[in-house]
């Protein structure tokens, strides 16, 4: 079984603001990414990920994020399982990163 990798918000962070570029994989729902969008993310919701696992690259580095881990986690864990071999987990979620990077985030 593949093991989970997960980053955190300020690491998140720190890349982009360098100029890392990973893909940030948001797989929230539909009305929660209008309460609180990840800028520049893929959406493509949880349930939906088998049917359009196309969509993505498995050789991408993926950053996958819900609203507190656990979903995204779930998803990290299947595209490991899938080919996908540089997946992160941002720990916490948007909720985190409204929290400790970005506080125009708003959480819910």
């Amino acid at each position: 079984m593949a093991e989970l990798v997960e980053i955190t918000p300020e690491q998140l962070h720190a890349r982009i603001a360098k100029g890392d570029r990973p893909i940030v994989l948001d797989v929230r729902e539909q009305g929660e990414i209008e309460i609180a969008a990840f800028p520049g993310a893929v959406h493509i919701p949880m349930n939906d990920i088998p049917s359009r696992i196309g969509e993505l690259v498995a050789e991408d580095e993926i950053v996958v994020v819900c609203h507190h881990g656990m979903r995204s986690a779930h998803v990290a864990m299947y595209l490991a399982g899938n080919g996908f071999a540089r997946v992160l987990n941002l720990t916490g979620g948007i909720d985190a990163w409204s929290e400790t990077v970005d506080p125009s985030v708003p959480r819910y």
